[in-house]
C-alpha cells in the first residue's frame, strides 16, 4: 500500500521532552528524537517551510491519551497523594498533546489525533523495546536507528510508522 504522503512525523507528548519522529517514505529513512515545546514548535515550523513548502505531503500524528476509555491511577499499593500525582501528570500531557496538535494545524500542516496504539511488544508493560524497534525497521525496509533511544521516542517512531502505509511486517 502506497502512502498518500511523503513524510509522517509521529509525536508522542510529553510535559517534558516529547518524543518526535520523522518517517520520510520515499527513501524510508526514520529520524527520532526528542524535544523541548518550543522547540518542537520550531521543527514543526521548519518542516512546514522547508518541505510542505515545497511541495512535499506531510502528516503530522499526535498520540491523544485521552481518547482511552479510562486511565485510573489507583491500586492497592499506591498512596491517595501518589494517585492524585499521576492523575495531575496525565493531565499535563493531555495539555501537552493537545497544544501540539493546536500549534501543528495552525502552521498549516496536516494533523491527526489518535488514540494510543496497543501495548503488544516483548518490553517492559507491552512497549516496544530497541531490539523490537530494530528488528522492525529492518523487516519493513527502514534504515535503522543510528543509536539508542528511550520509551517515547519508540512510541513516536511506531506511530509514524503505523501511519506510513507501508505494511508492517514484523510480529511481536
Amino acid at each position: 500500500m502506497k502512502s498518500a504522503y511523503d513524510r509522517i512525523i509521529g509525536i508522542d507528548p510529553d510535559c517534558d521532552k516529547s518524543g518526535v519522529a520523522e518517517v520520510y517514505i520515499p527513501s524510508k529513512h526514520v529520524n527520532a528524537t526528542k524535544l523541548l515545546f518550543p522547540e518542537l514548535m520550531d521543527y514543526l515550523q521548519y518542516m512546514k517551510r522547508e518541505f510542505s513548502g515545497n511541495g512535499e505531503k506531510i502528516l503530522v500524528v499526535v498520540e491523544a491519551g485521552w481518547m482511552n476509555r479510562s486511565n485510573w491511577h489507583t491500586d492497592k499499593i499506591r498512596s491517595i497523594p501518589a494517585a492524585a500525582k499521576a492523575g495531575q501528570n496525565t493531565g499535563r500531557n493531555h495539555e501537552v498533546a493537545r497544544k501540539i496538535a493546536e500549534m501543528s494545524r495552525d502552521y498549516g500542516l496536516e494533523t491527526m489525533e489518535v488514540k494510543p496504539l496497543i501495548k503488544c511488544w516483548k518490553g517492559t508493560d507491552g512497549k516496544i523495546s530497541h531490539e523490537e524497534m530494530q528488528r522492525l525497521l529492518t523487516c519493513s525496509g527502514f534504515h535503522t536507528l543510528d543509536s539508542r533511544c528511550n520509551q517515547e521516542v519508540r512510541d513516536a517512531l511506531l506511530i509514524a510508522l503505523n501511519y506510513s502505509g507501508i505494511p508492517l511486517k514484523y510480529k511481536p
